[in-house]
């Protein structure tokens, strides 16, 4: 693995967080499976293209894009040993041979210059220390005329999990949902930052437009309740709370998902969303000096 600048996010991931996504991808990936055909959409792969996957996880993102262009190639890029050793035993089982995986941090990984046509992220970039160098080093990855594409949250109020975790308040520690500019979930969510960062490292045309998707949380409210109590910030808030406490929080969390179960007892939430596309310029000449 490349040198790792990112080292409390490589901990957490290579943790117990890590180990959680890849034992439950599949129900990650009814959480957000919504965006992916807006991001490839968005991306333009297809034919030969050559596609980099950033935060890609346990690689489904990776995979579709592979598919998208049988005759290119996808590289997926994590800090998670164990989301990587999922996302290669999937993409074998699925026998999708022009896909590779691989363990490292976008800021600093030694991308071969102008490799790729597109690079995308399905909720992988909110996480960067540094956003405006680790985008410059995928831009300097991109070729000329590049497209790079993501989904990353948007507003934490109109996420409706958020509104989830918030009422536990006052039964468990819950605080802030981040700060934007900060490393964190909502690191993007103001539009003139994020275009700011994007193109300080060195994109143009930038385009941010707001999307939606409803996720599958659950099977019936007490399993979403669960799954949601068994990520690492759940786990983190429950922690810190005795035994009643943490039965009040089951109850009360179970209670508040009950009133977004669905006809046949799936539990969907609303995920909100920026669509993001810059392009690396085509001109060397537009090029930041």
């Amino acid at each position: 693995m490349q040198d790792i600048v990112n080292t409390e996010q490589a901990q957490a991931w290579n943790g117990p967080e890590g180990a959680h996504w890849a034992r439950n991808q599949d129900r990650w990936n009814a959480v957000n499976e919504g965006f992916n055909e807006p991001l490839l959409d968005a991306a333009g792969i297809t034919g030969e293209h050559r596609t980099l996957d950033l935060g890609c996880g346990c690689g489904q993102t990776t995979r579709l894009a592979a598919l998208r262009a049988p005759r290119g190639r996808a590289l997926g890029l994590d800090l998670s040993g164990p989301m990587l050793a999922e996302a290669r035993a999937r993409a074998e089982r699925e026998g999708i041979a022009n896909v590779s995986f691989t363990q490292g941090d976008a800021q600093t990984y030694p991308f071969e210059a102008g490799a790729f046509d597109a690079a995308i992220s399905r909720y992988g970039v909110m996480f960067f220390a540094d956003p405006v160098a680790a985008f410059g080093n995928v831009a300097g990855a991109l070729r000329p005329g590049g497209r790079l594409a993501f989904v990353c949250p948007a507003d934490a109020a109109l996420n409706d999990w958020v509104a989830a975790v918030a009422s536990l308040r006052g039964i468990l520690p819950v605080g802030d949902f981040g700060q934007p500019g900060l490393p964190g979930m909502f690191s993007l969510t103001e539009q003139d930052h994020l275009s700011d960062v994007l193109t300080r490292a060195g994109f143009t045309g930038v385009a941010i437009s707001r999307v939606q998707a409803y996720g599958v949380w659950g099977h019936g409210a007490e399993d979403a309740a669960e799954f949601l109590l068994g990520t690492g910030p759940g786990r983190h808030l429950l922690e810190q709370a005795d035994r009643t406490a943490q039965a009040r929080a089951r109850r009360t969390l179970t209670d508040h998902l009950h009133r977004h179960e669905a006809a046949d007892g799936t539990v969907r939430l609303r995920s909100t969303a920026w669509l993001v596309t810059a392009d690396r310029p085509a001109d060397p000449s537009q090029e930041l000096r």
